[in-house]
């Protein structure tokens, strides 16, 4: 996928402007863009920003995009990996790209840094860049449980805080699979592998893998352990416990429901498309994100 023309339409996007580092990086995109001549367009929440910080630019409101409704190019996710799950229920299924700007800690989706702005942007306009389709989960229901029913990273069951460990019988495609005496239940795609998963024991997924990871958080039984299984699985569950209602989360987004409610989760029928420029990779964010190779007896 290439632009073939150097003006575009640009969507910009940032969850807050209040921390400075989000809002100088903010700032510094904006000045690139108008630079360059692109046209501005950014949700409600960044309106007032933009008008008050570039007085000569009109920018355009968007609040969600559709398969049917894609005005811009390119939507531009300045924060972290946080910001970018957030971008998600903005971008739906219209396929455009998010360009991620990390202006944090080095994340595994947020890969370019805040202080290359303005090489990114000119890379964009080239055409040196790829696109990642990250796969999606889509959750079905008995009851509405969210608005936005698609998750990036990945599909939690949770006891609540003061309640004991919880059951959750799983099966695949009907399929009973097993019962997990547990805090809870992690579903991920492989991006989210790197998340909460990796930090339950779960393993590492390449993206393009086309797999899920079932990873149980604090098991009872220390024989029960993640496991990988095909992406065109679909996972539903039954849950038993002490208590009356417990957390279901997609994302970092959560909400409280009762036993009765029946759930299942599989993939998505569209993609979000990550663009990665060239000299990015996730073999190269894998090594510095985890320290691989890094031994601290050689620092001096």
């Amino acid at each position: 996928m290439t632009f073939d023309k150097i003006f575009m339409k640009v969507g910009i996007f940032a969850k807050s402007v209040l921390d400075p580092k989000h809002r100088d990086a903010l700032l510094k995109l904006v000045s690139v863009l108008v630079e360059r001549g692109h046209e501005i367009w950014c949700p409600p929440s960044l309106e007032d920003f933009v008008r008050m910080n570039f007085s000569q630019v009109a920018p355009q409101v968007f609040d969600r995009f559709t398969s049917k409704y894609k005005p811009v190019d390119v939507l531009c996710s300045v924060g972290g990996d946080g910001t970018i799950l957030s971008t998600l229920p903005l971008i739906n299924d219209s396929d455009i790209p998010v360009f991620p700007i990390n202006t944090g800690r080095l994340g595994f989706l947020a890969g370019i840094p805040s202080d290359q702005l303005e090489n990114a942007v000119s890379e964009l306009e080239k055409g040196h860049y790829s696109v990642e389709a990250r796969s999606l989960l889509h959750l079905e229901s008995s009851e509405k449980i969210f608005d936005f029913e698609y998750a990036l990273n990945d599909f939690v069951i949770h006891k609540k805080e003061t309640s004991s460990m919880i059951v959750v019988h799983a099966y695949l495609n009907g399929e009973f699979l097993n019962s997990y005496w547990s805090d809870g239940l992690i579903i991920s795609t492989p991006t989210g592998s790197t998340g909460y998963s990796l930090s339950c024991g779960g393993p590492i997924i390449f993206p393009k893998s086309d797999s899920f990871v079932i990873t149980p958080i604090a098991p009872h039984n220390l024989n029960v352990r993640p496991v990988v299984i095909s992406d065109n699985t679909v996972i539903s569950f039954e849950i038993e416990g002490r208590a009356s209602s417990y957390l279901a989360s997609m994302d970092s987004r959560s909400e409280s429901i009762t036993n009765e409610v029946s759930m299942a989760v599989k993939k998505a029928d569209f993609h979000l498309n990550l663009i990665r420029l060239n000299e990015i990779n996730f073999m190269d964010t894998l090594r510095s994100k985890l320290n691989w190779g890094f031994d601290k007896r050689t620092e001096h």
